[in-house]
């Protein structure tokens, strides 16, 4: 058997005179959807694959058909004669637009063989001159094969060679998906030996040694390997000696590495090739020159064995010197490794006269982590699922790597200056209080810690950045949004649309054992961000001022004198705290809307049902036929009067002296610290401590404990909700009684609401508990509602995260901006 290798990912062209076989040898070797016809798409576009008139549009859509399936990253055959080098042309160029190597499969067979077959068959009517045409044409295209840019090219000429043949799939050098790590990526040395082994020692490596002491190999206890992202070279002082442990670590398999822009060069020196030593290189050939022969071969042989880029870990992973777009991600031409090797350039020169590069990473939208080096910055920081690990080691900065999949960073400082910078390696820095548009307009990928990367629709942005320029507070003051609340899932009782026992099998499945149930105030969201001096900000969940000012002055000023009283600023030794409340009553912040919607629809409901009722029974008393009617209107009028009732329970005044009542359920965050993994007993005994220090302005939350696996644990959670619904309680919010709570798919929700029956009179319409309403309202969909409190809940931990941490308000206000603009996402409001 005569064995053909051809890459995983190409474009194969199968190149032979007519009754060559070509269409056999397919159906042999390739899989039916891999194979493109032209014969094939003939017939699509005339219904006769015989019809030469409609040539044309048949290779038009041929070539369509092959640039899709490699797009999607298939092995892609075209069965045409291809015989001329003008026909192939336009194929090379779809293989080239998509960056994937081209295959000639090329069946030389005599002439007399497809005279043969061709007679053999009735479609074919044309004579042996056209066999004798294309044979000579094929004969004549294929010495110029490989200068077309044909990367492998097999030639099968007798018919016994083409019956022996077998395929055989090879990856591309850059493809490792199935080597899972862990990995040590590091960035560009450039010949800081003393820097590097300093380095893998951080990072738990042992380093072997030569009998001259020189560092020849390093080897992690737990199979850790080292990533290089390239740029070992130039520069720096010990080149040679950064090659030698390099080198020795890839050889024995406990290292990978990428070319960088300075090993290509390095390479074309010393295969001879005409190159200005600039840029450092001077210094490496000088260090190499006082080195044997051996060891300079094989430096060139490395350098030249070197791949631009790795595909690692189920695609998870990309490694580039320069970075990597997404549609480049496994592929193999001269533009993927130009990109690999020197990023996005423009063509032009800075004032330093070096490249003027694109910030690819900023519409970097691709699923895999790429890590990469070759502009220095001054720390790592995450774009777009995306990292620059050169922090200018050789330039007197930091050599830094990071553990992956950990991602955590690990470095250590220059010991020198070793090479004076062209260009100043930091970037002008950014006032940290202004906001750029871009920082938010257009689909955006924000990076979280507890959550990953969020995806934000580009769509979603435009009503967000109104209520955020329009409505909202100023950023600097507006550090934190609350996330959304799933409802539970609907009950399975006839009569109820939500109850508890939805909620304790949610978390009971999730590992959750004990949950903390807390009455859920009839109030509005609201976040107060209080200082010790009494100033802050008191703000809605859409990041809109809730008191005017003279009202925010007073309430923060008693709030600041309730957390003194209580003891808190001294406990937590801040001077500020950032609390997630309900503010009552509702038409503290909903009067407008329960007068013009509510009120209308009640007061509307109440007036008409009773004379329609009249009217119904006097006709009823008549003999009329309408009981059935009438049974349905006393019925709506009975839910009108429910509705009323309900909506009205909420909207009393609250008779104190500022007319306001604050019920804090969290404590979001202090000077330098967040709470999310202090459990909530913590936070609500925080919280009745205020309503010991100021009873008339805060108000206490009902809560109660239940063991998510114990029976009468959850039937004493649901008659505690039964009594506090039928009460004239709106509901309550069940919560992981630890607060954050990971589960084997991630983040738990944080809470889920269950509401009572009445209040949910007030959500669904009067009349949603008839039996046919309330059978259809079951059926919701809670998905996307979950989907989004998730991420929503994430990315405010992010931006509390962001916010102690110090960094600029542009940071944080991409969490917050991702919060509103999740907002906007079609989901219904009921729930």
């Amino acid at each position: 058997m005569t064995e053909l290798a051809i890459p995983e990912l190409s474009l194969v062209l199968l190149i032979g005179t007519s009754g060559s076989g070509k269409s056999t040898f397919a159906a042999t070797h390739f899989a039916a959807s891999e194979v493109v016809s032209s014969d094939g798409c003939r017939a699509m576009v005339s219904d006769d694959p015989d019809d030469q008139g409609a040539t044309k549009d048949a290779f038009d859509l041929l070539e369509y058909i092959a640039a899709k399936r490699l797009a999607r990253g298939l092995l892609t055959v075209v069965d045409a004669t291809n015989v001329q080098a003008s026909a192939r042309r336009s194929l090379l160029a779809v293989a080239k637009e998509h960056d994937v190597l081209p295959v000639a499969i090329v069946l030389d067979l005599p002439t007399e063989v497809s005279r043969t077959r061709n007679a053999s068959r009735a479609d074919r009517d044309f004579g042996s001159h056209v066999i004798k045409r294309q044979h000579d044409q094929l004969r004549r295209s294929m010495r110029g094969l490989k200068r077309e840019g044909f990367r492998t090219i097999h030639v099968l000429d007798t018919v016994d060679s083409v019956a022996e043949a077998s395929i055989a799939r090879t990856r591309l050098f850059n493809d490792r998906r199935d080597d899972h790590g862990p990995f040590d990526v590091i960035g560009d040395v450039h010949g800081c030996r003393e820097e590097l082994e300093q380095l893998l020692g951080r990072l738990g490596y042992t380093v072997d040694r030569d009998d001259r002491g020189r560092a020849v190999d390093a080897s992690h206890p737990d199979g850790r390997r080292v990533m290089f992202v390239g740029d070992l070279v130039d520069r720096g002082p010990d080149t040679v000696g950064v090659l030698r442990l390099a080198m020795g670590m890839v050889e024995n398999d406990h290292a990978l590495c990428v070319s960088g822009n300075h090993e290509a060069k390095l390479s074309r020196a010393l295969g001879r090739r005409d190159v200005t030593p600039s840029h450092g290189l001077q210094e490496t050939l000088d260090q190499l020159a006082g080195e044997p022969d051996s060891f300079v071969a094989r430096v060139r042989d490395f350098c030249d064995g070197l791949v631009a880029h790795y595909l690692l870990d189920d695609g998870r992973l990309v490694v580039a010197h320069a970075g990597l777009k997404e549609k480049y991600h496994g592929r193999a031409s001269g533009r993927v490794r130009a990109f690999a090797l020197y990023g996005d350039t423009s063509g032009e020169t800075d004032e330093f006269g070096m490249p003027v590069r694109y910030p690819w990473a900023d519409d970097y939208r691709g699923s895999a982590t790429v890590l990469y080096g070759h502009t220095p910055v001054p720390e790592p920081e995450w774009v777009n699922n995306t990292l620059c690990l050169d922090t200018g080691c050789v330039f007197g900065g930091s050599l830094t790597a990071l553990r992956y999949p950990e991602r955590e960073l690990v470095s250590v400082p220059a010991t020198a200056i070793h090479y004076a910078p062209v260009r100043p390696p930091a970037p002008p820095e950014r006032d940290p209080e202004v906001l750029k548009l871009s920082d938010v307009i257009g689909p955006r990928v924000l990076e979280t810690e507890h959550m990953g990367r969020i995806s934000l629709r580009e769509e979603n942005a435009a009503g967000a950045l109104e209520v955020m320029s329009r409505f909202a507070v100023a950023p600097g003051d507006l550090t934190y949004l609350p996330p959304t609340m799933s409802p539970v899932d609907s009950s399975s009782r006839v009569d109820l649309l939500e109850h508890p026992d939805e909620a304790f099998a949610h978390y009971y499945k999730r590992g959750v054992e004990r949950v903390i149930c807390e009455e859920k105030h009839m109030g509005s969201r609201a976040v107060v961000c209080v200082n010790r001096d009494g100033s802050g900000v008191i703000h809605s969940r859409t990041g809109r001022a809730f008191f005017s000012d003279a009202m925010q002055i007073a309430v923060l000023g008693r709030v600041a004198d309730a957390v003194a009283a209580a003891g808190v600023w001294a406990e937590l030794q801040t001077t500020s705290l950032l609390l997630d409340t309900e503010i009552l009553p509702w038409t503290a912040k909903a009067e407008a809307m329960v007068r013009s919607q509510y009120a209308r629809v009640g007061a509307a409901a109440t007036t008409s049902l009773p004379a329609v009722v009249d009217v119904l029974e006097m006709a009823a008393g008549r003999g009329a036929g309408v009981d059935d009617l009438l049974d349905r209107t006393r019925s709506r009028l009975g839910n009108a009067e429910l509705f009323v009732e309900s909506y009205r329970r909420y909207v009393r005044p609250i008779d104190t002296e500022l007319g306001v009542q604050i019920a804090p359920f969290q404590i979001l965050a202090a000077d330098g610290a967040t709470f999310e993994n202090r459990d909530h007993e913590w936070h609500l005994a925080v919280a009745d401590r205020l309503v010991d220090a100021d009873p008339e302005l805060f108000r206490t939350t009902r809560r109660t404990v239940v063991d998510t696996g114990d029976e009468a644990s959850r039937a004493d959670g649901a008659d505690w909700w039964t009594a506090l619904t039928s009460g004239g309680g709106e509901g309550m919010v069940v919560k992981p009684l630890a607060n954050l709570v990971r589960g084997p798919k991630g983040l738990n929700q944080p809470g889920l609401k269950v509401r009572g029956r009445e209040y949910l009179r007030i959500i669904y319409g009067a009349d949603y508990t008839d039996h046919d309403s309330l059978a259809r309202l079951k059926q919701r969909n809670l998905g996307q509602k979950r989907s989004m409190a998730l991420r929503e809940y994430a990315l405010g931990l992010e931006s509390l995260r962001r916010s102690i941490s110090g960094e600029p308000v542009w940071r944080i206000h991409q969490c917050v901006f991702g919060i509103l603009a999740m907002e906007s996402e079609p989901v219904d409001p009921r729930l």
